[in-house]
């Protein structure tokens, strides 16, 4: 006997209309939406250490998906529009992150030190940049932060490694 789609279909149909017990695949949850910079707002840039800065969004709109490395740049002048970005030079593997109403993210942010005391010096020779803020840069948004010590952001050259975005 050959059975052809249509008719499996409509013998599928009958079962579940008379009560009948018809299972289907695993649900599948529909995929979150990527988060917008909209809706996300950043708690700060802590430091980790010298040479480290632990920079945190929170989502205040609907669960959404993060995922990637920000940009970051130094705050010229303290304005976000007269910044040089940093070339990002990316640690880890971007993994999408679920982030629920409330739920935070983060990304370690390592620069090069400065050296010394004071003044301080880059061991290839050239200035340090010193920035009272950072432009990061996520999900179409720029956020400038400053550190949380109230310090300045000091470093050398022109690169920052960063983690992927986590919980």
């Amino acid at each position: 006997m050959r059975v052809t789609r249509k008719a499996a279909a409509l013998g599928a149909a009958t079962a579940v209309l008379a009560g009948g017990m018809f299972i289907a695949g695993p649900a599948v949850a529909a995929p979150a939406a990527a988060c917008t910079g909209d809706q996300l707002s950043a708690t700060g840039a802590d430091r980790a250490g010298s040479d480290r800065v632990r920079f945190t969004v929170v989502n205040t709109g609907p669960t959404c998906e993060l995922r990637g490395f920000p940009t970051v740049a130094p705050a010229g002048q303290g304005s976000p529009d007269r910044n040089k970005p940093l070339r990002v030079i990316p640690r880890g593997e971007a993994r999408p992150v679920l982030l629920a109403q409330g739920g935070t993210a983060s990304t370690l942010l390592t620069f090069t030190p400065v050296l010394g005391e004071a003044d301080g010096y880059c061991a290839s020779g050239a200035d340090p940049t010193l920035a009272p803020s950072l432009v990061v840069g996520i999900a179409g948004m720029g956020f400038q932060v400053a550190p949380s010590d109230g310090g300045r952001f000091a470093l050398c050259g022109d690169t920052v490694r960063a983690t992927a975005f986590r919980s």
